[in-house]
């Protein structure tokens, strides 16, 4: 019998405001339909959230791909991960300054490499070999990074906290909910089959080479058959020490339902470092689990039962936001 399939994705999580709720949501809604129309016809979870992740990455509203923040030195370097649930193969980027979709030169490390990850140059070269054309880097940058980018260093003359950082430098200060629009996807198809992938430009200002959770398996995305599928968003540094997403496919592989899974990582996240972001969590049997512990996440959903969006996973209870589950 076949399986209903499910597709999640996330569009970052952070203090999205007012005036960006539109295009986030638009953005949400483009990678929803294009990845659930190839679950419908019979595709791949891991076709479909490679396809869901290249039009976010294609969307300027999000930090991923053209648009993304700008390196300290003004320049885009982008990382990504796909992860198979059905064999545990996995492909990542990080560090990439001249592919405009990293998630395809991820699916590449998948599919041709008995590697699992590749950097800057290498990471490059495998792509091109491969079949991707190499773009100037300047084809990613945008006049209103470069903008963002001067304010951050504006604030740094003057002696101001960099707000637009992921996070403070202490795990003891509380977080700034600045911009963390990161994206990511993960899916369950009619075989039964998890997939997961994530995509970011990092953080503004960023020291060059700085290579955050996004591209790190078992950090910013995991996927097993046996226990989950998971795309994390937010403050880095914290959720590479937790190994986030990990610990809460692992939860759910020992029979707690994502939505709580999803919950108790965020909270794990924040008691134990003070960490801020968002994750997206999907069991083998359609049950998902979205939570955050910021103001806004953006999010969507799509399964037998339609299609849903959201910037709010829930209610607020002790200042976190509580996960909503399927």
């Amino acid at each position: 019998m076949k399986t209903q399939p499910v597709l999640l994705v996330h569009g970052g999580a952070w203090a999205i405001p007012d005036d960006m709720v539109e295009s986030h949501q638009r953005g949400i809604s483009r990678a929803l339909a294009a990845g659930y129309a190839l679950l419908q016809q019979g595709a791949r979870a891991l076709d479909a959230v490679e396809t869901a992740v290249a039009v976010l990455e294609d969307d300027d509203t999000f930090d991923a791909g053209r648009g993304s923040f700008l390196t300290r030195d003004g320049r885009v370097q982008l990382d990504a991960l796909l992860m198979d649930g059905s064999n545990l193969r996995a492909g990542g980027v990080a560090c990439v300054e001249r592919i405009r979709n990293p998630i395809h030169a991820a699916r590449l490390v998948l599919d041709k490499s008995p590697h699992v990850y590749f950097v800057g140059i290498g990471a490059e070269e495998f792509a091109r070999a491969h079949g991707i054309k190499l773009i100037d880097n300047s084809q990613l940058v945008l006049d209103r990074e470069r903008q963002r980018l001067d304010q951050a260093h504006q604030m740094a003359l003057r002696g101001l906290p960099d707000e637009s950082f992921s996070g403070p430098p202490s795990d003891q200060e509380p977080p700034s909910y600045t911009s963390h629009d990161t994206v990511g996807a993960v899916a369950l198809d009619s075989f039964g089959n998890l997939a997961a992938a994530t995509s970011t430009g990092g953080t503004l200002n960023k020291t060059p080479g700085r290579v955050g959770d996004s591209s790190i398996i078992g950090c910013g995305c995991y996927a097993d058959n046996l226990s989950a599928a998971t795309s994390l968003t937010g403050w880095g540094e914290p959720i590479m020490k937790l190994v986030l997403g990990k610990w809460a496919v692992d939860r759910v592989a020992d029979g707690f339902a994502p939505g709580r899974s999803a919950q108790d990582a965020i909270d794990y996240l924040h008691r134990r470092l003070n960490g801020h972001g968002g994750i997206i969590l999907l069991g083998p049997d359609g049950r998902y689990g979205i939570a955050h512990n910021t103001p806004r996440m953006a999010w969507g959903v799509s399964n037998a039962g339609g299609v849903q969006t959201g910037l709010n996973a829930g209610g607020v209870q002790t200042g976190l936001f509580r996960g909503v589950a399927g």
